[in-house]
């Protein structure tokens, strides 16, 4: 060690804190990577490595650079070949990391196959070396390398200089190649990677200038040992050399700790080396934390060093620093979910979805635009966000919520088309194309994909952690679902309540008719046909009441499921249009295959009911509006039936599309009407859909869709 006790507390304080860093770092690629290719195993690995030098710089520190015995030639070996490791284990990461071992033809693999090779062979010959000559200057092994650099020595300069050209050079070259390789990177093969390498790129550019400094630094110290070894001035084992070599080496760690924070910044912020889609928000926080642990252990520890504290005395300082530090990381953790919880409080809180279907006549569903307000301004802090509701539950969520403005929400029929899988996590987007929105995640539930969150940048201006974007698509999710539940419960309720009114109003008409009209027109004709006269218009009398109590019968609502139970869906619907629509339609085509025609005939008898009303109000909207205006217009039907993954009834017409017909099938649940809304809510409780497509003065299409799994009955002999 030097002469001044505060150079060698601030030397060994920066290398203690150094290993601290480059353990962790070393073991957290390691340990959380995706999966441990080669780059990562080499990455963190070389990491390692890294601590390895500065626990031998420690001791070496602590210790002297004459201590004559054979365990400094082990510490010192311990430091030197790291050292000349090192440099070629970060461009070797750096190659990794932009993708060389990618792409056989790329651009990036001819740049630097031969530099590679080079820089290899150079690393394998420094090594042999650093092993091969003596690690120590007074060494057990004798006096020929001391004879070597002796100033009288004829291989002294010529030694000297290529111990410092070569070793300058060598990791000089690493340095330069390695800018390269960050300037000119090859494609990102990871999902967000062209992003997170573009954000981590100022991190990784200064960590490797910050290296290239390093080697000026260690080319500067080099020149200064070879010219006074040369000129006989000074010799490494004399006390006068300590105080300068200290100084150099203090400002080489100053630098080599400002580049291991930066990469330790790069590393979790961004996860470069990991391989995961993006950071995570709680590597982020223990990586504040170990700096925090670095800086107060190191000041501790190499206090205790440097001051020679008793042992004692020492482990009971670090004993208490390190509780403190555990309470403290228990407090702040508390803090962290306390905040976690307030952020998602609207997400717990009860939205008294049971309250407002009582209270609210209107069957208004529920409002989850605060809930959406505080994912995107609490919780994400994102600048834009829209959720679009697609899939089964279009259907029912017909508004697209957006933040913070009311803008329109861009069309996802894109994202659709590319088929999202549920293992991915994000889409990226071209903000200029999808409303400022960079990212796109799928919403998934059991029946399949259910919408999209769209985010743009964070208001930051920083990368989504996985936390975010996994709480992003829960919250998304759950917001969807309990939408189209409510929706689903409102217009139960609606559908419930003019089911009790028409009941009501079915009971008090029939029991007015049978009490006002039938009742005497029986008592008349029992008084008629006791006279001498009376057959004749007791008969009269009796038709008049047998008609009454006909058309009351024939206005009560009548169910499907005989006709369905008893005919199958297919007959039981033919049937209805021979009935009641034999002149509604010019012409009905049926394009029904057996597959087909077997398996919607043999649907539960809930979901074939279902599927009869929803089917029936269908082609009740088609021929009342499907002519529009011109009640002469022809106007044909074709009903399709398909069986595949799922089972497909479309009912289309060739009338006047949307102008009139969709409006008709699509009343709003608070005029009173029934409509197809009702139906595909129906359809929506037995796990089906309803989409209504319609082209102006073309067609429109009503499509009923049910899910294969769960909704047949065995069919005999299949």
């Amino acid at each position: 060690m030097s002469h001044s006790v505060f150079l060698n507390w601030a030397a060994i304080t920066l290398s203690i804190f150094n290993t601290i860093l480059l353990l962790w770092l070393g073991l957290t690629v390691l340990l959380n990577a995706e999966r441990r290719v080669v780059g990562v195993w080499i990455t963190g690995s070389g990491l390692i490595v890294a601590a390895a030098f500065f626990i031998s710089h420690t001791i070496i520190l602590q210790r002297g650079l004459s201590y004559p015995d054979w365990q400094f030639a082990f510490w010192w070996k311990g430091a030197v070949l790291p050292a000349n490791f090192l440099p070629f284990a970060w461009y070797v990461v750096m190659l990794w990391y932009a993708g060389y071992w990618q792409e056989a033809q790329s651009q990036l693999v001819r740049r630097h196959r031969w530099w590679f090779r080079l820089i290899s062979l150079t690393m394998l010959f420094g090594m042999l070396m650093l092993i091969v000559i003596p690690s120590q200057p007074a060494s057990p092994y004798g006096d020929r390398f001391l004879d070597i650099i002796a100033p009288g020595s004829a291989w002294a300069r010529p030694f000297l200089i290529f111990l410092v050209v070569g070793f300058s050079g060598y990791i000089t070259l690493t340095m330069f190649l390695s800018l390269d390789v960050l300037r000119h990177p090859g494609p990102a093969s990871r999902l967000m990677g062209d992003v997170a390498r573009q954000r981590a790129k100022p991190w990784l550019m200064a960590t490797t200038f910050a290296l290239l400094l390093v080697t000026l630094l260690v080319t500067w110290t080099l020149l200064w040992i070879s010219r006074n070894l040369l000129e006989g001035n000074v010799f490494l084992w004399q006390p006068q050399t300590y105080d300068t070599l200290a100084r150099f080496d203090l400002w080489i760690v100053i630098v080599l700790t400002a580049a291991i924070v930066l990469l330790g910044q790069a590393t979790v912020a961004y996860e470069i080396f990991t391989g995961k889609s993006l950071p995570r928000f709680g590597l982020r926080r223990q990586w504040w934390r170990v700096l925090s642990l670095g800086v107060m252990y190191s000041l501790v520890a190499s206090g205790l060093i440097v001051f020679e504290f008793p042992r004692v005395h020492g482990i009971l300082l670090l004993t208490i620093l390190t509780t403190v530090f555990v309470a403290l990381l228990g407090w702040r953790s508390y803090e962290e979910r306390q905040g976690t919880i307030a952020s998602l409080r609207h997400f717990v809180n009860s939205e008294r979805l049971y309250d407002r279907l009582l209270s609210d006549s209107s069957g208004r569903s529920a409002d989850i635009r605060p809930s959406f307000v505080a994912l995107c301004r609490d919780v994400l802090e994102t600048s834009v966000a829209f959720l679009i509701p697609v899939g089964p539950l279009a259907t029912l969520v017909n508004e697209r919520y957006s933040w913070p403005t009311q803008k329109n929400p861009p069309a996802v029929d894109s994202l659709i088309a590319r088929n999202p899988k549920p293992d991915e996590i994000s889409i990226p987007l071209e903000p200029d194309v999808w409303e400022r929105a960079r990212w796109g995640i799928p919403l998934w539930n059991q029946r399949g994909l259910i919408g999209f969150l769209l985010l743009g940048d964070k208001l930051g201006g920083g990368l989504y952690t996985e936390e975010e974007i996994e709480v992003a698509r829960s919250s998304g999710e759950q917001l969807i679902d309990h939408l189209a539940t409510s929706e689903i419960a409102a217009r139960l309720m609606t559908l419930q309540r003019e089911r009790m009114v028409e009941s009501q109003l079915l009971d008090q008409q029939t029991r007015r008719i049978l009490h006002d009209d039938v009742l005497p027109q029986l008592h008349t004709a029992m008084l008629t046909l006791s006279g001498p006269n009376g057959k004749q218009e007791a008969v009269s009398l009796l038709s008049g009441a047998h008609k009454q109590i006909s058309d009351l019968l024939h206005a009560m609502p009548r169910t499907a499921a005989q006709p369905v139970q008893k005919y199958g869906l297919v007959e039981a619907l033919e049937r209805l249009l021979q009935e009641e629509f034999t002149h509604a339609f010019e012409r009905v085509d049926w394009l029904v295959d057996a597959a087909a025609h077997r398996a919607f005939d043999h649907l539960n008898p809930l979901t074939a009911e279902v599927t009869y009303y929803a089917a029936r109000e269908a082609i009740r909207n088609a021929a009342k509006y499907g002519r529009g205006v011109d009640g002469e217009r022809p106007l044909a039907l074709t009903l399709t039936m398909k069986a595949g993954q799922e089972l497909i009834f479309q009912i289309q017409d060739d009338g006047v599309g949307a102008q009139n017909h969709l409006f008709a099938g699509r009343q709003d649940r608070h005029s009173g009407g029934h409509g197809l809304n009702l139906h595909s809510t129906m359809m929506a409780v037995v796990g089906g859909e309803l989409v209504i497509d319609s082209l102006p003065e073309k067609y429109t299409r009503v499509e009923l869709r049910l899910p294969l799994k769960g909704q047949i009955n065995q069919v005999p002999g299949s």
